[in-house]
């Protein structure tokens, strides 16, 4: 994740973002939205300075801005505690604060690193509405997660790595069948045997 979002330069292989190779991390760079593992937060700031830096960053128009925040606030129960600074917040709000900067511009694709961790089971099945929301509205979602009751929940397609290789690729319904037994019942039991089965490697890039 951190080589597609230019943060990591690659040492083989090529890869691009809507067409344009990830070399060109400008150009990358305008079309992506990122939520990593440990969110780039300005703990001195409240929630709405943070995401007003963000937004003047990505040179959003300021009444565009005040409404999207506004909004997405509401939808994940942060406006009340909005001009609250994020070092008082708990780990749970600093996530919800995070994933709003992610997505704040509408980014055509946003790359999402365990996004429900430290949230509350209701914030994590909004933060969950939202995400496929975002997908439904024509946002490609790059989302990783060990979670796997949430890939069945919102992936249409999915590819697990393992050891640093793409071992398995398909929809979440064609993983769980794909086992050699056919009676998998969930993503995880699929998963397990998939990753026991040197057979079914692929090949695909690998990075350092």
């Amino acid at each position: 994740m951190r080589i597609l979002t230019t943060l990591t330069q690659p040492t083989s292989g090529a890869a691009s973002i809507n067409g344009t190779p990830i070399t060109d991390r400008t150009a990358v760079t305008r079309q992506i939205g990122y939520l990593p593992e440990a969110p780039p937060l300005y703990y001195n700031l409240t929630a709405h300075e943070q995401l007003d830096l963000a937004a003047g960053l990505r040179d959003l128009p300021e009444d565009q801005a005040t409404d999207r925040i506004q909004s997405l606030l509401d939808r994940l129960d942060l406006r009340e505690d909005a001009n609250t600074r994020i070092a008082d917040y708990s780990t749970g709000m600093r996530q919800k604060t995070a994933f709003i900067q992610a997505i704040l511009h509408e980014p055509a694709v946003v790359f999402l690193d365990e996004p429900t961790a430290g949230l509350d089971p209701r914030a994590a099945r909004t933060l969950r509405e939202m995400i496929v929301e975002l997908a439904d509205e024509g946002t490609t979602v790059f989302l990783s997660t060990h979670i796997l009751p949430v890939v069945e929940e919102v992936a249409d397609t999915v590819g697990v790595l393992y050891e640093g290789q793409l071992v398995a690729e398909g929809t979440p319904t064609e993983l769980t069948h794909r086992a050699e037994t056919g009676d998998h019942q969930t993503l995880e039991e699929a998963f397990l045997d998939l990753t026991s089965d040197e057979s079914d490697t692929v090949e695909a890039d690998e990075y350092d």
